[in-house]
C-alpha cells in the first residue's frame, strides 16, 4: 500500500539557525562539458568523502539562484551545481530544448564526474528534471527535493495561461541581463523561445506525467501556498503517486518558497535528508 505523509503548515514556525561556512556559486570557478553540441557549465564545491548534493535551478535562472541557501549544506555535502542548457553560462546548441534534453545533460555531467550517493534539490524546472531523473533511474540517486515543480499536463496548460503575465514582469530584465553578460553565446531570443516551448510541451519529452509512479527514492515535495503555477490539488495528486513522498505546503510563500523562508527550508530539508 502506498503511503503519503502530507504536511500543510498553518501555524508559526520556529527554526533553529546554525553557523555555517559562507559558500556561493560564482560563475568563475567552474568547468564546461561538451554534450551533444552544447557546452554545459557546472561548478563543484568539494567536500571529500561526503555525499553529493546536486542543485538544479529553474527556468530563466542559473545556479547562483541557490546562493541564499547554499551555506546551509557546506559542512555535510559535496556540492555540485549545473547551469541548464541555454541558461547561465551553458550554451544552447542547435537542438530542441526539452525536459528530456536537460535530463540527459545532467546524467552526462554526473557520469563525467563519477558522482555517487546523490541527493538532488531542484527548483521549478530543476524539480521537473529531478522527477525525470528519479523516474528513469539511470544515475545513483538517494533522495530528491523539489520546490514549486510541476509534473502534469494540467500544470502545463495552467503555465500556458499565465505565461503572458510572467513574461512581462520587470524581474525578467535582471535575468536577461545576467545571461547577456555571462553566456558565451548571448542570444536571448532563442533560449526564451526554447523555454516557452518546453513549458508547453505535452509530449513524452516534456513533463514526467505518470512516470512519476516509477520513482522509488524518497521525495520531499515543497510548495509555496501562494504559488499559482503549481496548484495544491496537483501537489496532493503528485504525492499520492510517489510512494515514499512527503508534501510540505508553506503558507504565505511564493513560487520560490526556499528564498522566502530559508530557515524553514533548512530545518525541513535537513530533517528529510538525515532520516
Amino acid at each position: 500500500m502506498k503511503r503519503t505523509i502530507l504536511f500543510i503548515l498553518s501555524f508559526a514556525f520556529v527554526a533553529v539557525t546554525i553557523n555555517a561556512q559562507k559558500i556561493e556559486f560564482n560563475h568563475q570557478t567552474g568547468k564546461y562539458l561538451e554534450i551533444d553540441g552544447a557546452n554545459i557549465y557546472y561548478e563543484e564545491i568539494e567536500n571529500a568523502g561526503k555525499p553529493t548534493l546536486l542543485f538544479l535551478h529553474g527556468g530563466f535562472g542559473n545556479i547562483e539562484d541557490f546562493n541564499s541557501v547554499l551555506s546551509m549544506f557546506a559542512n555535510d555535502y559535496h556540492i555540485v551545481g549545473i547551469d541548464s542548457r541555454g541558461h547561465g553560462k551553458s550554451t544552447l546548441g542547435t537542438g530542441k530544448l526539452t525536459y528530456k534534453r536537460l535530463q540527459l545533460d545532467v546524467e552526462a555531467v554526473v557520469n563525467h564526474l563519477q558522482l555517487n550517493n546523490i541527493h538532488i534539490i531542484g527548483f521549478s524546472d530543476g524539480g521537473v528534471i529531478a522527477y525525470r531523473l528519479a523516474s528513469a533511474n539511470n544515475i545513483p540517486i538517494r533522495k530528491i527535493i523539489t520546490i514549486g515543480a510541476t509534473w502534469s499536463l494540467s500544470d502545463a496548460e495552467l503555465v500556458e495561461k499565465i505565461m503572458a503575465d510572467m513574461m512581462t514582469r520587470e524581474g525578467w530584465k535582471e535575468i536577461f541581463n545576467f545571461y547577456q553578460l555571462h553566456n558565451p553565446e548571448p542570444n536571448v531570443d532563442r533560449p526564451v523561445e526554447g523555454v516557452i516551448e518546453m513549458w508547453t510541451d505535452k509530449t513524452e519529452d516534456g513533463y514526467p506525467l505518470e512516470s512519476v509512479e516509477n520513482i522509488t527514492v524518497p521525495a520531499l515535495i515543497i510548495r509555496g501556498n501562494d504559488d499559482d503555477s503549481f496548484p495544491l490539488e496537483s501537489a496532493v495528486e503528485l504525492a499520492s503517486k510517489i510512494e515514499k513522498s512527503v508534501l510540505f505546503n508553506i503558507p504565505f510563500a511564493p513560487h520560490d518558497a526556499h528564498n522566502k523562508y530559508p530557515q524553514m527550508f533548512e530545518t525541513i530539508t535537513k530533517e528529510f535528508l538525515n532520516k
